[in-house]
């Protein structure tokens, strides 16, 4: 292939990308002149050259696309379907191109006359509004004129053309040329200028239309190969290691005599790096062009009214970077114009416009550059989203119900994953948005999703701006060195003895104490297999550096760092890529090879973690943490004054930052929209007022299906501490008073801020036979009996306490009406198996399910509970698997009692 048809080829493919964005803005504004001269320049020039370079097919398809875009600027109506054949005759030339690029300059052989016939046929319908009669030119720059006979006449001197061809569609006889040209008036010019020959005719309207730049304009730029600017870049790449291989040299040695010639070099060196990374760069806007065309396509193939808005399409990122992110943003818009965007009645329902927005939006922010996806339509669903991960297995109930939105939302980043109701051409097969993670994590992106039901999703995608060299911290740990990407560190904190950045426990798990902040944190060394698995984390000194990943925060624990440099990215070997914890390897000034750890990487680890340690206190119970000689995790916050409050942890579902103005009123109760459901909010306070702005924190407790959040003021931290009441409390809200990491401490009772929440809500309805059953619960500790009463009694349950197991088998002994009992297993005098065994032989009550609380390890207790006479045995706080077994045992044995 020559470099002429290389040309042609470059050119052409960018001319054609232009005009499907143009053609787009056409379609919505048809009476914009300056567009409709813009699309009609790049099609008549992509017809000229192709005539002038012999590509014939092409030249009749562009021939007839531009006959038609003439008649626009006659005056024909711009309809939908018109402007659609001119896109269809724009992909038809894509695709005769490729085949020319595939064959090294052969045009393919073929027949576009249905295409031609129907650009022509269009072209002949009425113009809408009667013009001025302007001279019909046929076709504006005949590239090869038709051979023209010449004749004297047999009279006057007049001489008579005839044309030796047929008429081509859009041409007019040379007769009516000139019948044309006589007719029309001559205007007077105003002023004196140098004129042609007289009776020249004015130069027609369109040789404006088709003027080209001027030569200083395009001689300003140049093409250049790609493997050239990549060539260069690898050898600036070394450059850089060089340049740091020397200032490392000059800070080991005292020699002054060339440190002014080597900053100079480190100057130029950087100045030379800024230059070819700007040549790298390309707009963003580049990677858009094709977008406008696909939503258009796909709101005729949906039915829908779509607007595509795009902002900061000339933000500048590198272009390796942007060949990755192509696909997924395509995906990604696709997806909001699918899943997002509603019918239009639907939208009209919601008293939304019937056109839906998609908004792409581009900046700069420190190093990397923020992709935002964002739509106004329904938001995701996340009913639909629990049970699509219930579905594939991905998470049972109990973990679902522990999630925040965030968590949840991450699911449709698994693959195979899919919440479309049905398979169509479109989506529903959860094929793509694992695909787009993948894509854009592979570049050391991340993505994240934020959603509101009836509002709209936000799709955020953080991007680096270049692949090839990038600021990095050199930190050491265990002994050896490894590179930080900077642009993931927020700060660094340094840990040590009677400091105010604290590190703690949670539930064996070291958390940072930052600005009213708990971070989890992991030691690098650890992470890295560096440090024994036996040997235990101190955290008693040392560096942490606070990292954030998309909306992930963390800190990784190190034992120094030696300085900061600008580091040249060199991929892993094929046998480590597959190393989850880094992304590259780069050679120190010193020639020392180092890894490069992935941020990614280290924020799933500590997910993975966190949500691991969840599971396992989960499984193990906390009933360890309630016992009354056993310290326990307690949540201490502010509400109302500057007195400290606590609640046991334990039954602290999530811990939330809510904006203010989603507190809305529903019958006189304060509520929020929550996880796609209405939850009741109660103020620790007893205030009923909230104010309407700024950021509300919320303590949310969850009872199965019955949520609720409680609001205060500010959450101060969270310790470990035995829980002795010494004071008894006189008010409702509170059952006494403790010392709690030194300090008074007022422990709320969450059964009546539950009792708040619920007081209308009739409980005859959450009993499945009509009336309430008669539960007996005993247990020896009156703060679980305080706590656990509420739960139950929700459950539609009349509850009795009894504080001890003989207080349990006197009442029995004068009431044997009750339904079940719920009994704990160890209480001092007579534990829970010898009161199952005197339930069962005593008073001889052998239909009545008796379920055993387990402190610890509930799987050996029901073997010995079960011969004692326990129907079932759960864990002491796991009040699903309590509310579980009462529904199945009790029912059960009402039904053998009908």
């Amino acid at each position: 292939m020559d470099d002429l048809l290389r040309e042609f080829l470059t050119e052409t493919t960018e001319s054609l990308d232009v005009a499907d964005v143009e053609l787009v803005k056409f379609e919505r504004d048809p009476n914009n002149r300056e567009i409709l001269n813009n699309i009609f320049r790049l099609v008549h020039t992509i017809k000229g050259t192709c005539g002038f370079i012999g590509l014939t097919r092409l030249a009749a398809l562009a021939h007839a696309a531009e006959t038609l875009m003439d008649k626009f600027r006659d005056g024909i109506p711009v309809t939908q379907e018109a402007v659609s054949l001119v896109l269809v005759t724009i992909d038809r030339v894509k695709l005769i191109l490729g085949d020319i690029e595939a064959s090294e300059g052969q045009e393919p052989q073929g027949s576009d006359a249905d295409l031609i016939d129907q650009l022509l046929a269009m072209a002949t319908q009425p113009v809408a509004v009667e013009a001025p009669i302007a001279a019909p030119a046929a076709d504006p720059v005949s590239l090869v004129p038709a051979p023209i006979r010449t004749e004297a006449a047999p009279t006057g001197g007049k001489l008579i053309q005839t044309l030796e061809r047929e008429l081509l569609p859009g041409e007019v006889s040379l007769d009516e040329l000139e019948r044309v040209f006589r007719e029309t008036p001559v205007e007077t010019p105003q002023a004196k200028v140098p004129a042609g020959p007289a009776g020249a005719p004015a130069p027609a309207r369109r040789g404006d239309d088709d003027a080209s730049p001027t030569s200083s304009i395009a001689a300003q730029s140049i093409r250049v190969n790609v493997g050239t600017l990549e060539h260069l870049m690898t050898m600036v790449s070394e450059l850089v290691l060089t340049r740091n291989q020397l200032l490392e040299i000059a800070r080991r040695n005292e020699d002054h005599d060339y440190k002014v010639a080597l900053q100079r070099l480190s100057n130029v060196t950087g100045e030379l790096q800024d230059a070819i990374m700007r040549t790298r760069m390309q707009p963003i806007g580049n990677a858009w062009q094709k977008l406008p065309r696909i939503v258009r396509d796909l709101a005729q193939e949906l039915g829908k009214q779509v607007e595509l808005e795009m902002l900061g399409s000339e933000t500048e990122l590198d272009r390796q970077v942007l060949d990755q992110i192509k696909d997924p943003l395509t995906h990604m818009v696709r997806n909001s114009a699918d899943h997002g965007l509603e019918m239009p009645e639907d939208r009209r329902r919601a008293g939304k416009p019937e056109k839906g927005m998609i908004r792409l939006s581009a900046y700069h922010e420190g190093g990397f550059v923020i992709v935002k996806i964002s739509d106004d339509g329904k938001g995701l669903d996340i009913a639909r989203i629990k049970a699509k991960a219930l579905e594939n297995g991905l998470a049972d109930e109990a973990e679902l119900a522990k999630m925040s939105e965030t968590q949840l939302f991450r699911f449709i980043f698994h693959p195979g994953f899919s919440t479309a109701a049905k398979v169509t051409s479109v989506s529903g097969r959860g094929v793509g948005m694992d695909v787009v993670r993948s894509n854009i994590e592979a570049i050391g992106g991340t993505v994240d999703v934020q959603s509101r039901a009836g509002s709209g999703s936000t799709f955020v995608i953080k991007i680096p701006l270049t692949l090839a060299i990038m600021p990095a911290l050199i930190v050491e740990v265990s002994g050896e060195r490894c590179a930080v990407p900077q642009n993931a560190v927020l700060e660094l904190v340094r840990i040590q003895p009677n400091s105010e950045h604290a590190v703690r426990r949670l539930k064996d798990a070291p958390v940072l104490c930052l600005r009213n902040r708990l971070l989890p944190i992991v030691h690098l060394g650890r992470v890295l297999g560096l440090v024994p698995e036996q040997s235990e984390d101190t955290f008693d000194t040392g560096l942490i550096a606070v990292m954030q990943v998309g909306n992930e925060s963390f800190g990784i624990v190190v034992d120094s760092v030696s300085h900061t440099e600008e580091i040249v990215v060199k991929p892993m070997a094929s046998v480590l890529r597959q190393v989850t914890l880094v992304s590259g390897s780069t050679i120190l000034g010193d020639g020392h090879v180092i890894m490069i750890v992935d941020p990614n990487g280290l924020a799933q680890h500590v997910a993975a973690r966190s949500e691991s340690l969840a599971g396992q206190a989960a499984e193990n119970g906390q009933a360890n943490a309630e016992a009354e000689d056993a310290p326990v995790s307690l949540l201490l916050f502010r509400a109302g004054s500057q007195e400290i409050k606590a609640v046991p942890l334990s039954l602290v579902t999530r811990l939330e930052e809510l904006d203010r103005t989603r507190i809305e009123q529903v019958d006189g109760r304060a509520v929020i929209q929550y996880r796609g459901r209405l939850i009741p909010v109660v103020r620790a306070d007893g205030d009923t007022g909230y104010e309407k702005t700024g950021v509300q924190p919320m303590l949310v407790f969850s009872d199965d299906s019955r949520v609720m959040g409680l609001a205060v003021d500010e959450i101060v931290d969270i310790v470990e501490s035995r829980l002795d009441l010494e004071l008894a409390s006189a008010s409702a809200h509170a059952l006494g008073g403790a010392i709690i990491d030194g300090r008074a401490t007022e422990i709320l009772d969450v059964s009546h801020f539950l009792h708040l929440a619920f007081v209308d809500e009739p409980e005859t309805d959450r009993n499945a036979a009509g009336g309430r059953r008669h539960l007996l619960l005993v247990d020896d500790s009156a703060f679980f009996r305080e706590l656990i009463q509420p739960v139950l009694r929700g459950r539609g349950y009349a509850v009795t306490a009894c504080g001890s197991a003989r207080e349990a088998l006197e009442r029995l002994a004068s009431d044997r009406r009750y339904d079940a009992i719920v009994s704990d297993v160890e209480m001092p005098d007579m534990d829970g198996f010898r009161f199952a065994e005197a339930v069962r032989g005593d008073l001889g009550m052998t239909r009545v399910p008796i379920i055993a609380l387990a402190t610890a390890n509930p799987g050996l207790a029901i073997q010995r509970g079960r011969a004692a006479g326990f129907t079932d045995c759960v864990a002491k706080f796991d009040r699903p698997g309590l509310i579980s077994a009462l529904q199945e045992f009790a029912c059960a044995a009402e039904g053998e009692a009908a």
